[in-house]
């Protein structure tokens, strides 16, 4: 019953009720079959054979497959591989771990850096205080001098 070229209807899988044909016998529980079905091994319980045979040779390319169904008004949809994606580069997590300490230790350079600044713009703020304290005593003594 089951034999190159046979129509069948495949009943089992996420291919069920797609139609499709054997292209070669792999064995007595085995068909390969294509068609609206994807190219695959296929056990001959999970299909329906139908009456209709073409004629096909053993193991057949898709694209024959496609012109033989298409003669006889069964669609085949053409499905495209998809695209291959880069895979990102693995970085070892020793790098990793690396490259996050020289980011803390450069985060804490820079808070450094800022707070001596801030500690070198209060010390000149206290030094300019001071001076003018210096000069108001002196401008005091001077006035008490003066008034002696």
């Amino acid at each position: 019953m089951i034999e190159v070229g046979r129509l069948i209807l495949k009943i089992a899988g996420r291919d069920a009720g797609k139609k499709g044909v054997v292209i070669d016998i792999i064995d007595d529980n085995y068909v390969l079959i294509d068609g609206q079905v994807r190219r695959r091994k296929c056990n001959i319980t999970h299909i329906e054979p139908l009456d209709k045979v073409i004629k096909i040779k053993k193991n057949a390319s898709h694209e024959e497959v496609q012109v033989e169904l298409k003669k006889i008004d069964i669609e085949v949809i053409d499905k495209k591989p998809k695209e291959k994606k880069e895979k990102p580069k693995q970085v070892r997590k020793s790098i990793l771990k690396k490259e996050k300490l020289k980011a803390e230790m450069e985060k804490k350079e820079v808070k450094k850096k800022e707070v001596k600044k801030k500690v070198k713009k209060e010390k000149k703020g206290k030094e300019v205080k001071k001076e003018e304290e210096i000069k108001k005593d002196k401008e005091e003594v001077k006035k008490e001098s003066k008034t002696k």
